[in-house]
């Protein structure tokens, strides 16, 4: 990176955090530091919702997702709006209502304290180590491309974020939530314009993606019912519904961000558009990691995208069969740059049998650079068995590095940093309110002061801070980030999910019904997960089933007098 590259870097950080403690000066109270005073309109909630969803793996993978699989990815939210209606017709009204802090204080009014405190315990561990991963994830990418210590890139990242976290609180998350998101469209949109742009001149953007398009990159939807495969209309639509439900519905850093909304209107509103935004987003970030597809089409590509591992190769002993690996995929890559231009003539011309002649030389040399490729992972992993292997994360920082102009550099790294602040910050702040809230106040100091609960507040974001920035320096001992974050998360987001389904649809289940069936459910999840029942991402549906069939049984046979809850419905 060059000076200038720092300069955007630093100056767009430096921007968002002093902009967003700056909208959250001035005294403080509760109800400021954890729901902004429930002030904010509804773009603020939509842009904070989002900001809190998108972390730097969004950024990430996905253009490399796409570079690899096409656009089909983007199925996987059309189930979003769906679950943005039901959250809003459901969870918004009664969380509004009571004036709730936390998402698990409307427990304790359905059933009782004993539900409560578990429901929240449940969401602070996975959410407190999930947090760490979240830290550690972007951290060990930006440590490999730009070459800085992992362990103060942890700190680094952990301890800007917990600055203006514990300064602003709620009010300063959310501006600069608004900040980022603004940050993050414009530098996709340049990022896209600017590939566009260094294609060959006979090229524009439609050209580019009708290259993408018979390379078989722009498969955006797939109508067939196949269990088997991971993203098509159904999956989205369906799996993709229960995924976000539980996330947006039960997980208090995203409930946390919803609440500050000045209204029930507000609230639901910023959830509608946050519905109807997310997959024009998503599908943005895709498009640009196929115009990169397209540019590699027409350049040399790498080997293999983590530079680090191919420089540690070339020094290795098996430096001689990686150059000839090497040799060989540049062949690969000569064949295809040909075939490509043969493939721009027959679209000028609308010539088939050249088409189809170009498509059929493209994908054979395609089929044997990936087997290339694999020969490449082995070499990897004999010379360093810990190594990455999977390179989809750093195709897109690969080709940002390599070929996009200065300063536009030193933005899209901003990015990478600004979404994992905005994902780490919302996930602080509800760790601390659901401390402070859920435990310290319910079951240790019932009776303090306004200014008491603040200053526990802060003391509790810096806590979590804390630990979740020792947990990253240990994150590199569990495997693949995206891997750990998404079983951390099954493990407990299809019980917790189960509880407030029972205490929003299931009115004869009581407290105590629902409680031990909660405990039978995590035990049955955890007993899947150590036996290797299942594969991990059924275990949402399995932990939300296993909860109201558990409590219905339980519920029977152990009856017990139904709780008279606030009218709210």
């Amino acid at each position: 990176m060059s000076s200038l590259d720092w300069v955007v870097l630093l100056g767009t950080l430096a921007a968002i955090i002093l902009y967003g403690i700056y909208r959250s000066r001035g005294r403080q109270n509760m109800d400021d530091y954890l729901l902004a005073g429930q002030s904010l309109p509804w773009y603020h909630v939509c842009l904070s919702v989002m900001a809190t969803q998108a972390s730097a793996i969004t950024f990430l993978s996905a253009p490399g997702q796409a570079y690899t699989d096409g656009m089909r990815f983007v199925q996987f939210y059309f189930g979003l709006p769906l679950a943005m209606v039901v959250l809003a017709v459901t969870f918004v009204p009664i969380f509004h209502k009571l004036r709730v802090f936390t998402a698990y204080e409307y427990l304790e009014s359905r059933f009782d304290a004993r539900v409560r405190v578990f429901t929240a315990l449940l969401f602070l561990i996975q959410r407190g180590l999930s947090t760490g991963l979240s830290i550690y994830a972007p951290a060990i990418i930006l440590s490999t491309i730009l070459g800085w210590n992992i362990y103060w890139t942890n700190i680094l990242m952990g301890g800007i974020v917990l600055l203006y976290t514990v300064t602003g609180g709620t009010k300063a998350i959310s501006y600069t939530h608004l900040q980022q998101m603004l940050v993050v469209t414009l530098a996709m949109f340049l990022a896209g314009w600017t590939t566009v742009h260094l294609l060959p001149e006979s090229m524009d953007f439609t050209d580019a993606l009708q290259v993408a398009g018979k390379a078989g990159r722009l498969n955006t939807i797939d109508l067939e019912f196949d269990p088997d495969s991971r993203y098509n209309v159904w999956s989205g639509l369906i799996g993709g519904f229960f995924l976000q439900l539980s996330y947006f519905g039960t997980d208090q850093s995203q409930v946390g961000r919803y609440l500050t909304g000045q209204s029930v209107g507000q609230s639901r509103l910023g959830l509608l558009m946050n519905g109807m935004l997310k997959v024009p987003m998503q599908f943005l970030i895709l498009l640009v990691g196929v115009l990169v597809f397209t540019f590699y089409q027409f350049h040399p590509s790498p080997i293999f995208f983590n530079k680090q591992e191919t420089d540690a190769l070339k020094k290795s002993a098996y430096a001689a069969e990686f150059n000839q690996l090497e040799a060989r995929h540049s062949q690969l890559e000569a064949q295809r740059r040909q075939a490509v231009l043969v493939l721009e003539k027959g679209l000028d011309a609308d010539d088939e049998r050249l088409i189809e002649q170009a498509r059929a030389t493209i994908h054979n040399a395609d089929t044997e650079a990936k087997e290339v490729k694999k020969d490449v992972v082995g070499l990897i992993k004999k010379n360093i068995p810990a190594s990455d292997t999977s390179d989809v994360n750093y195709i897109f920082l690969r080709f940002v590095l390599d070929f996009l102009p200065h300063g536009l550099i030193g933005l899209l790294i901003a990015v990478i940093f600004s979404a994992s602040m905005g994902s780490i910050a919302a996930a602080y702040n509800s760790l601390a309110s659901t401390t402070v809230i859920d435990m310290y106040k319910r079951m240790a100091r019932r009776n303090g002061s306004e200014d008491h609960y603040l200053l526990a507040s802060k003391v509790s974001t810096v806590l979590w801070g804390a630990f979740c920035i020792v947990v990253a320096q240990f994150a590199n001992r569990m495997g693949s980030m995206i891997e750990a974050v998404n079983i951390l998360g099954s493990l407990f987001y299809g019980v917790i999910l189960g509880i407030f389904v029972v205490a929003f649809y299931f009115k004869t289940i009581g407290a105590r019904a629902t409680f031990w069936g909660a405990i039978l459910a995590e035990a049955v999840i955890v007993a899947c997960y150590y036996y290797e029942v299942t594969a991990y991402l059924w275990f949402n549906l399995i932990g939300c089933v296993l909860v109201v069939g558990f409590g219905w049984l339980l519920n029977r046979a152990w009856p017990e007098p139904i709780k008279i809850e606030e009218k709210v419905l």
